[in-house]
């Protein structure tokens, strides 16, 4: 797999990444119907269609050529000394791989003026809670809704800092 910009051509297969990562992740925690709903709101194809256009971001993707693997979305606040981590999903077959620890890496040094990586998980999420604390993120904080406003899912907040 190498790394690469997401272009408009390749959202029906990122949509299809994040749908079969979100139900084998989240099924058990949310339950297959909620699932559905997250995932038919937050990763449409014109929700996905806006991160490209979305400034001071980085879309990512990892190709093997033949399918997409995995894909990363951040943005920089807007004193670039932040970035957000909205985004990092590989797919279920490609897991533990070294895709997402390369997916992150080509995140953090997208943005050279940031300082930190802040993100949003999910706290039943272990595998995402160990992948991130092995790459250096500690916990500082809870939010009570995760994604946009009014979803009524918690999440721990975890920080990097860079440099």
């Amino acid at each position: 797999m190498f790394i690469r910009s997401a272009g408009e051509r390749d959202l029906p297969a990122i949509r299809e990444l994040l749908v079969t990562t979100w139900h084998a992740t989240y099924d058990d925690i949310y339950g297959e119907r909620q699932v559905d709903e997250i995932t038919n709101d937050w990763h449409s194809i014109a929700s996905l269609k806006a991160r490209l256009l979305r400034p001071n971001s980085e879309f990512l993707v990892a190709d093997d050529g033949n399918q997409i693997g995995g894909m990363a979305f951040a943005a920089a606040t807007s004193d670039q000394k932040t970035v957000i981590l909205q985004q990092l999903y590989v797919h279920p077959d490609h897991q533990r791989a070294g895709i997402g620890q390369m997916l992150l890496s080509e995140i953090e040094g997208c943005f050279p003026d940031a300082q930190l990586v802040r993100l949003e998980v999910e706290a039943a999420n272990a595998p995402a809670l160990a992948f991130y604390r092995k790459h250096g993120f500690v916990h500082s904080g809870v939010i009570e809704n995760c994604g946009p406003e009014d979803t009524d899912i918690p999440a721990l907040v975890l920080e990097k800092k860079l440099g």
